[in-house]
C-alpha cells in the first residue's frame, strides 16, 4: 500500500492513502500537535465528504484500536507457518510486580524461553526493547513462544 506525504506549508503534513475498496483517507498532522482523520467523497477524490477533529487521547486511542491488535495479528499469521508458536499480548497493569522496572529485571527469555519482541505504550510500538526499557501501567507486552512459555510470561508479569 502506497502512503502518500505531503507537506502543508505552515500547518504540517498530510498522509494520505487509497483502500482497496477505492476509498481515499488521510490524516493532517498539525503543527500544533491537533490530527485530523480526513475522508474524501468516493465521486471526487479532492473533496473531504468528512474532516475529524482528534485530540491527543482520541489520537492515541484510534491508534491503539487500530495499531496493537494488528501487530498480534501480523505476528500470528507468521506463526502460522511455524507449529507451535505463538504471540500474545500481555498487559501490565499497577499491581504488577514488574510496573516500573526494567525488562531485564524479568529476565523472561532465560527464565521462559519466550522473547518480548515488543511493548506498545499510548498507541507507539516499542519494537525490540532493550533490557534497559522500563515498563509502565498500561503498556501492553508482545511476547512470542511457545504456548507454555507464552503462559509463564504471563504469570511473570502478573505475579513475579
Amino acid at each position: 500500500m502506497d502512503i502518500e506525504q505531503t507537506p502543508l506549508p505552515g500547518i504540517g503534513l498530510k498522509h494520505e492513502f487509497t483502500t482497496q475498496g477505492g476509498r481515499r483517507i488521510g490524516v493532517i498532522s498539525h503543527r500544533t500537535g491537533r490530527r485530523d482523520l480526513v475522508i474524501y467523497d468516493l465521486s471526487d477524490p479532492d473533496r473531504a465528504c468528512e474532516d475529524i477533529r482528534l485530540n491527543d487521547a482520541e489520537a492515541d486511542a484510534l491508534v491503539e484500536l487500530l495499531g496493537a491488535p494488528r501487530i498480534v495479528q501480523r505476528l500470528n499469521a507468521l506463526h502460522r507457518e511455524v507449529e507451535g508458536l505463538v504471540s500474545v499480548q500481555l498487559p501490565i497493569t499497577a499491581d504488577s510486580p514488574y510496573a516500573g522496572r526494567a525488562l531485564g529485571d524479568t529476565r523472561a527469555r532465560t527464565r521462559t524461553g519466550a522473547s518480548i519482541v515488543a511493548v506498545v505504550r499510548a498507541g507507539q510500538v516499542n519494537a525490540s526493547p532493550g533490557p534497559d526499557f522500563r515498563f509502565e501501567n498500561g503498556d501492553a507486552v508482545v511476547v512470542v513462544g511457545s504456548q507454555d512459555s507464552t503462559s509463564a510470561v504471563a504469570d511473570l508479569l502478573a505475579h513475579g
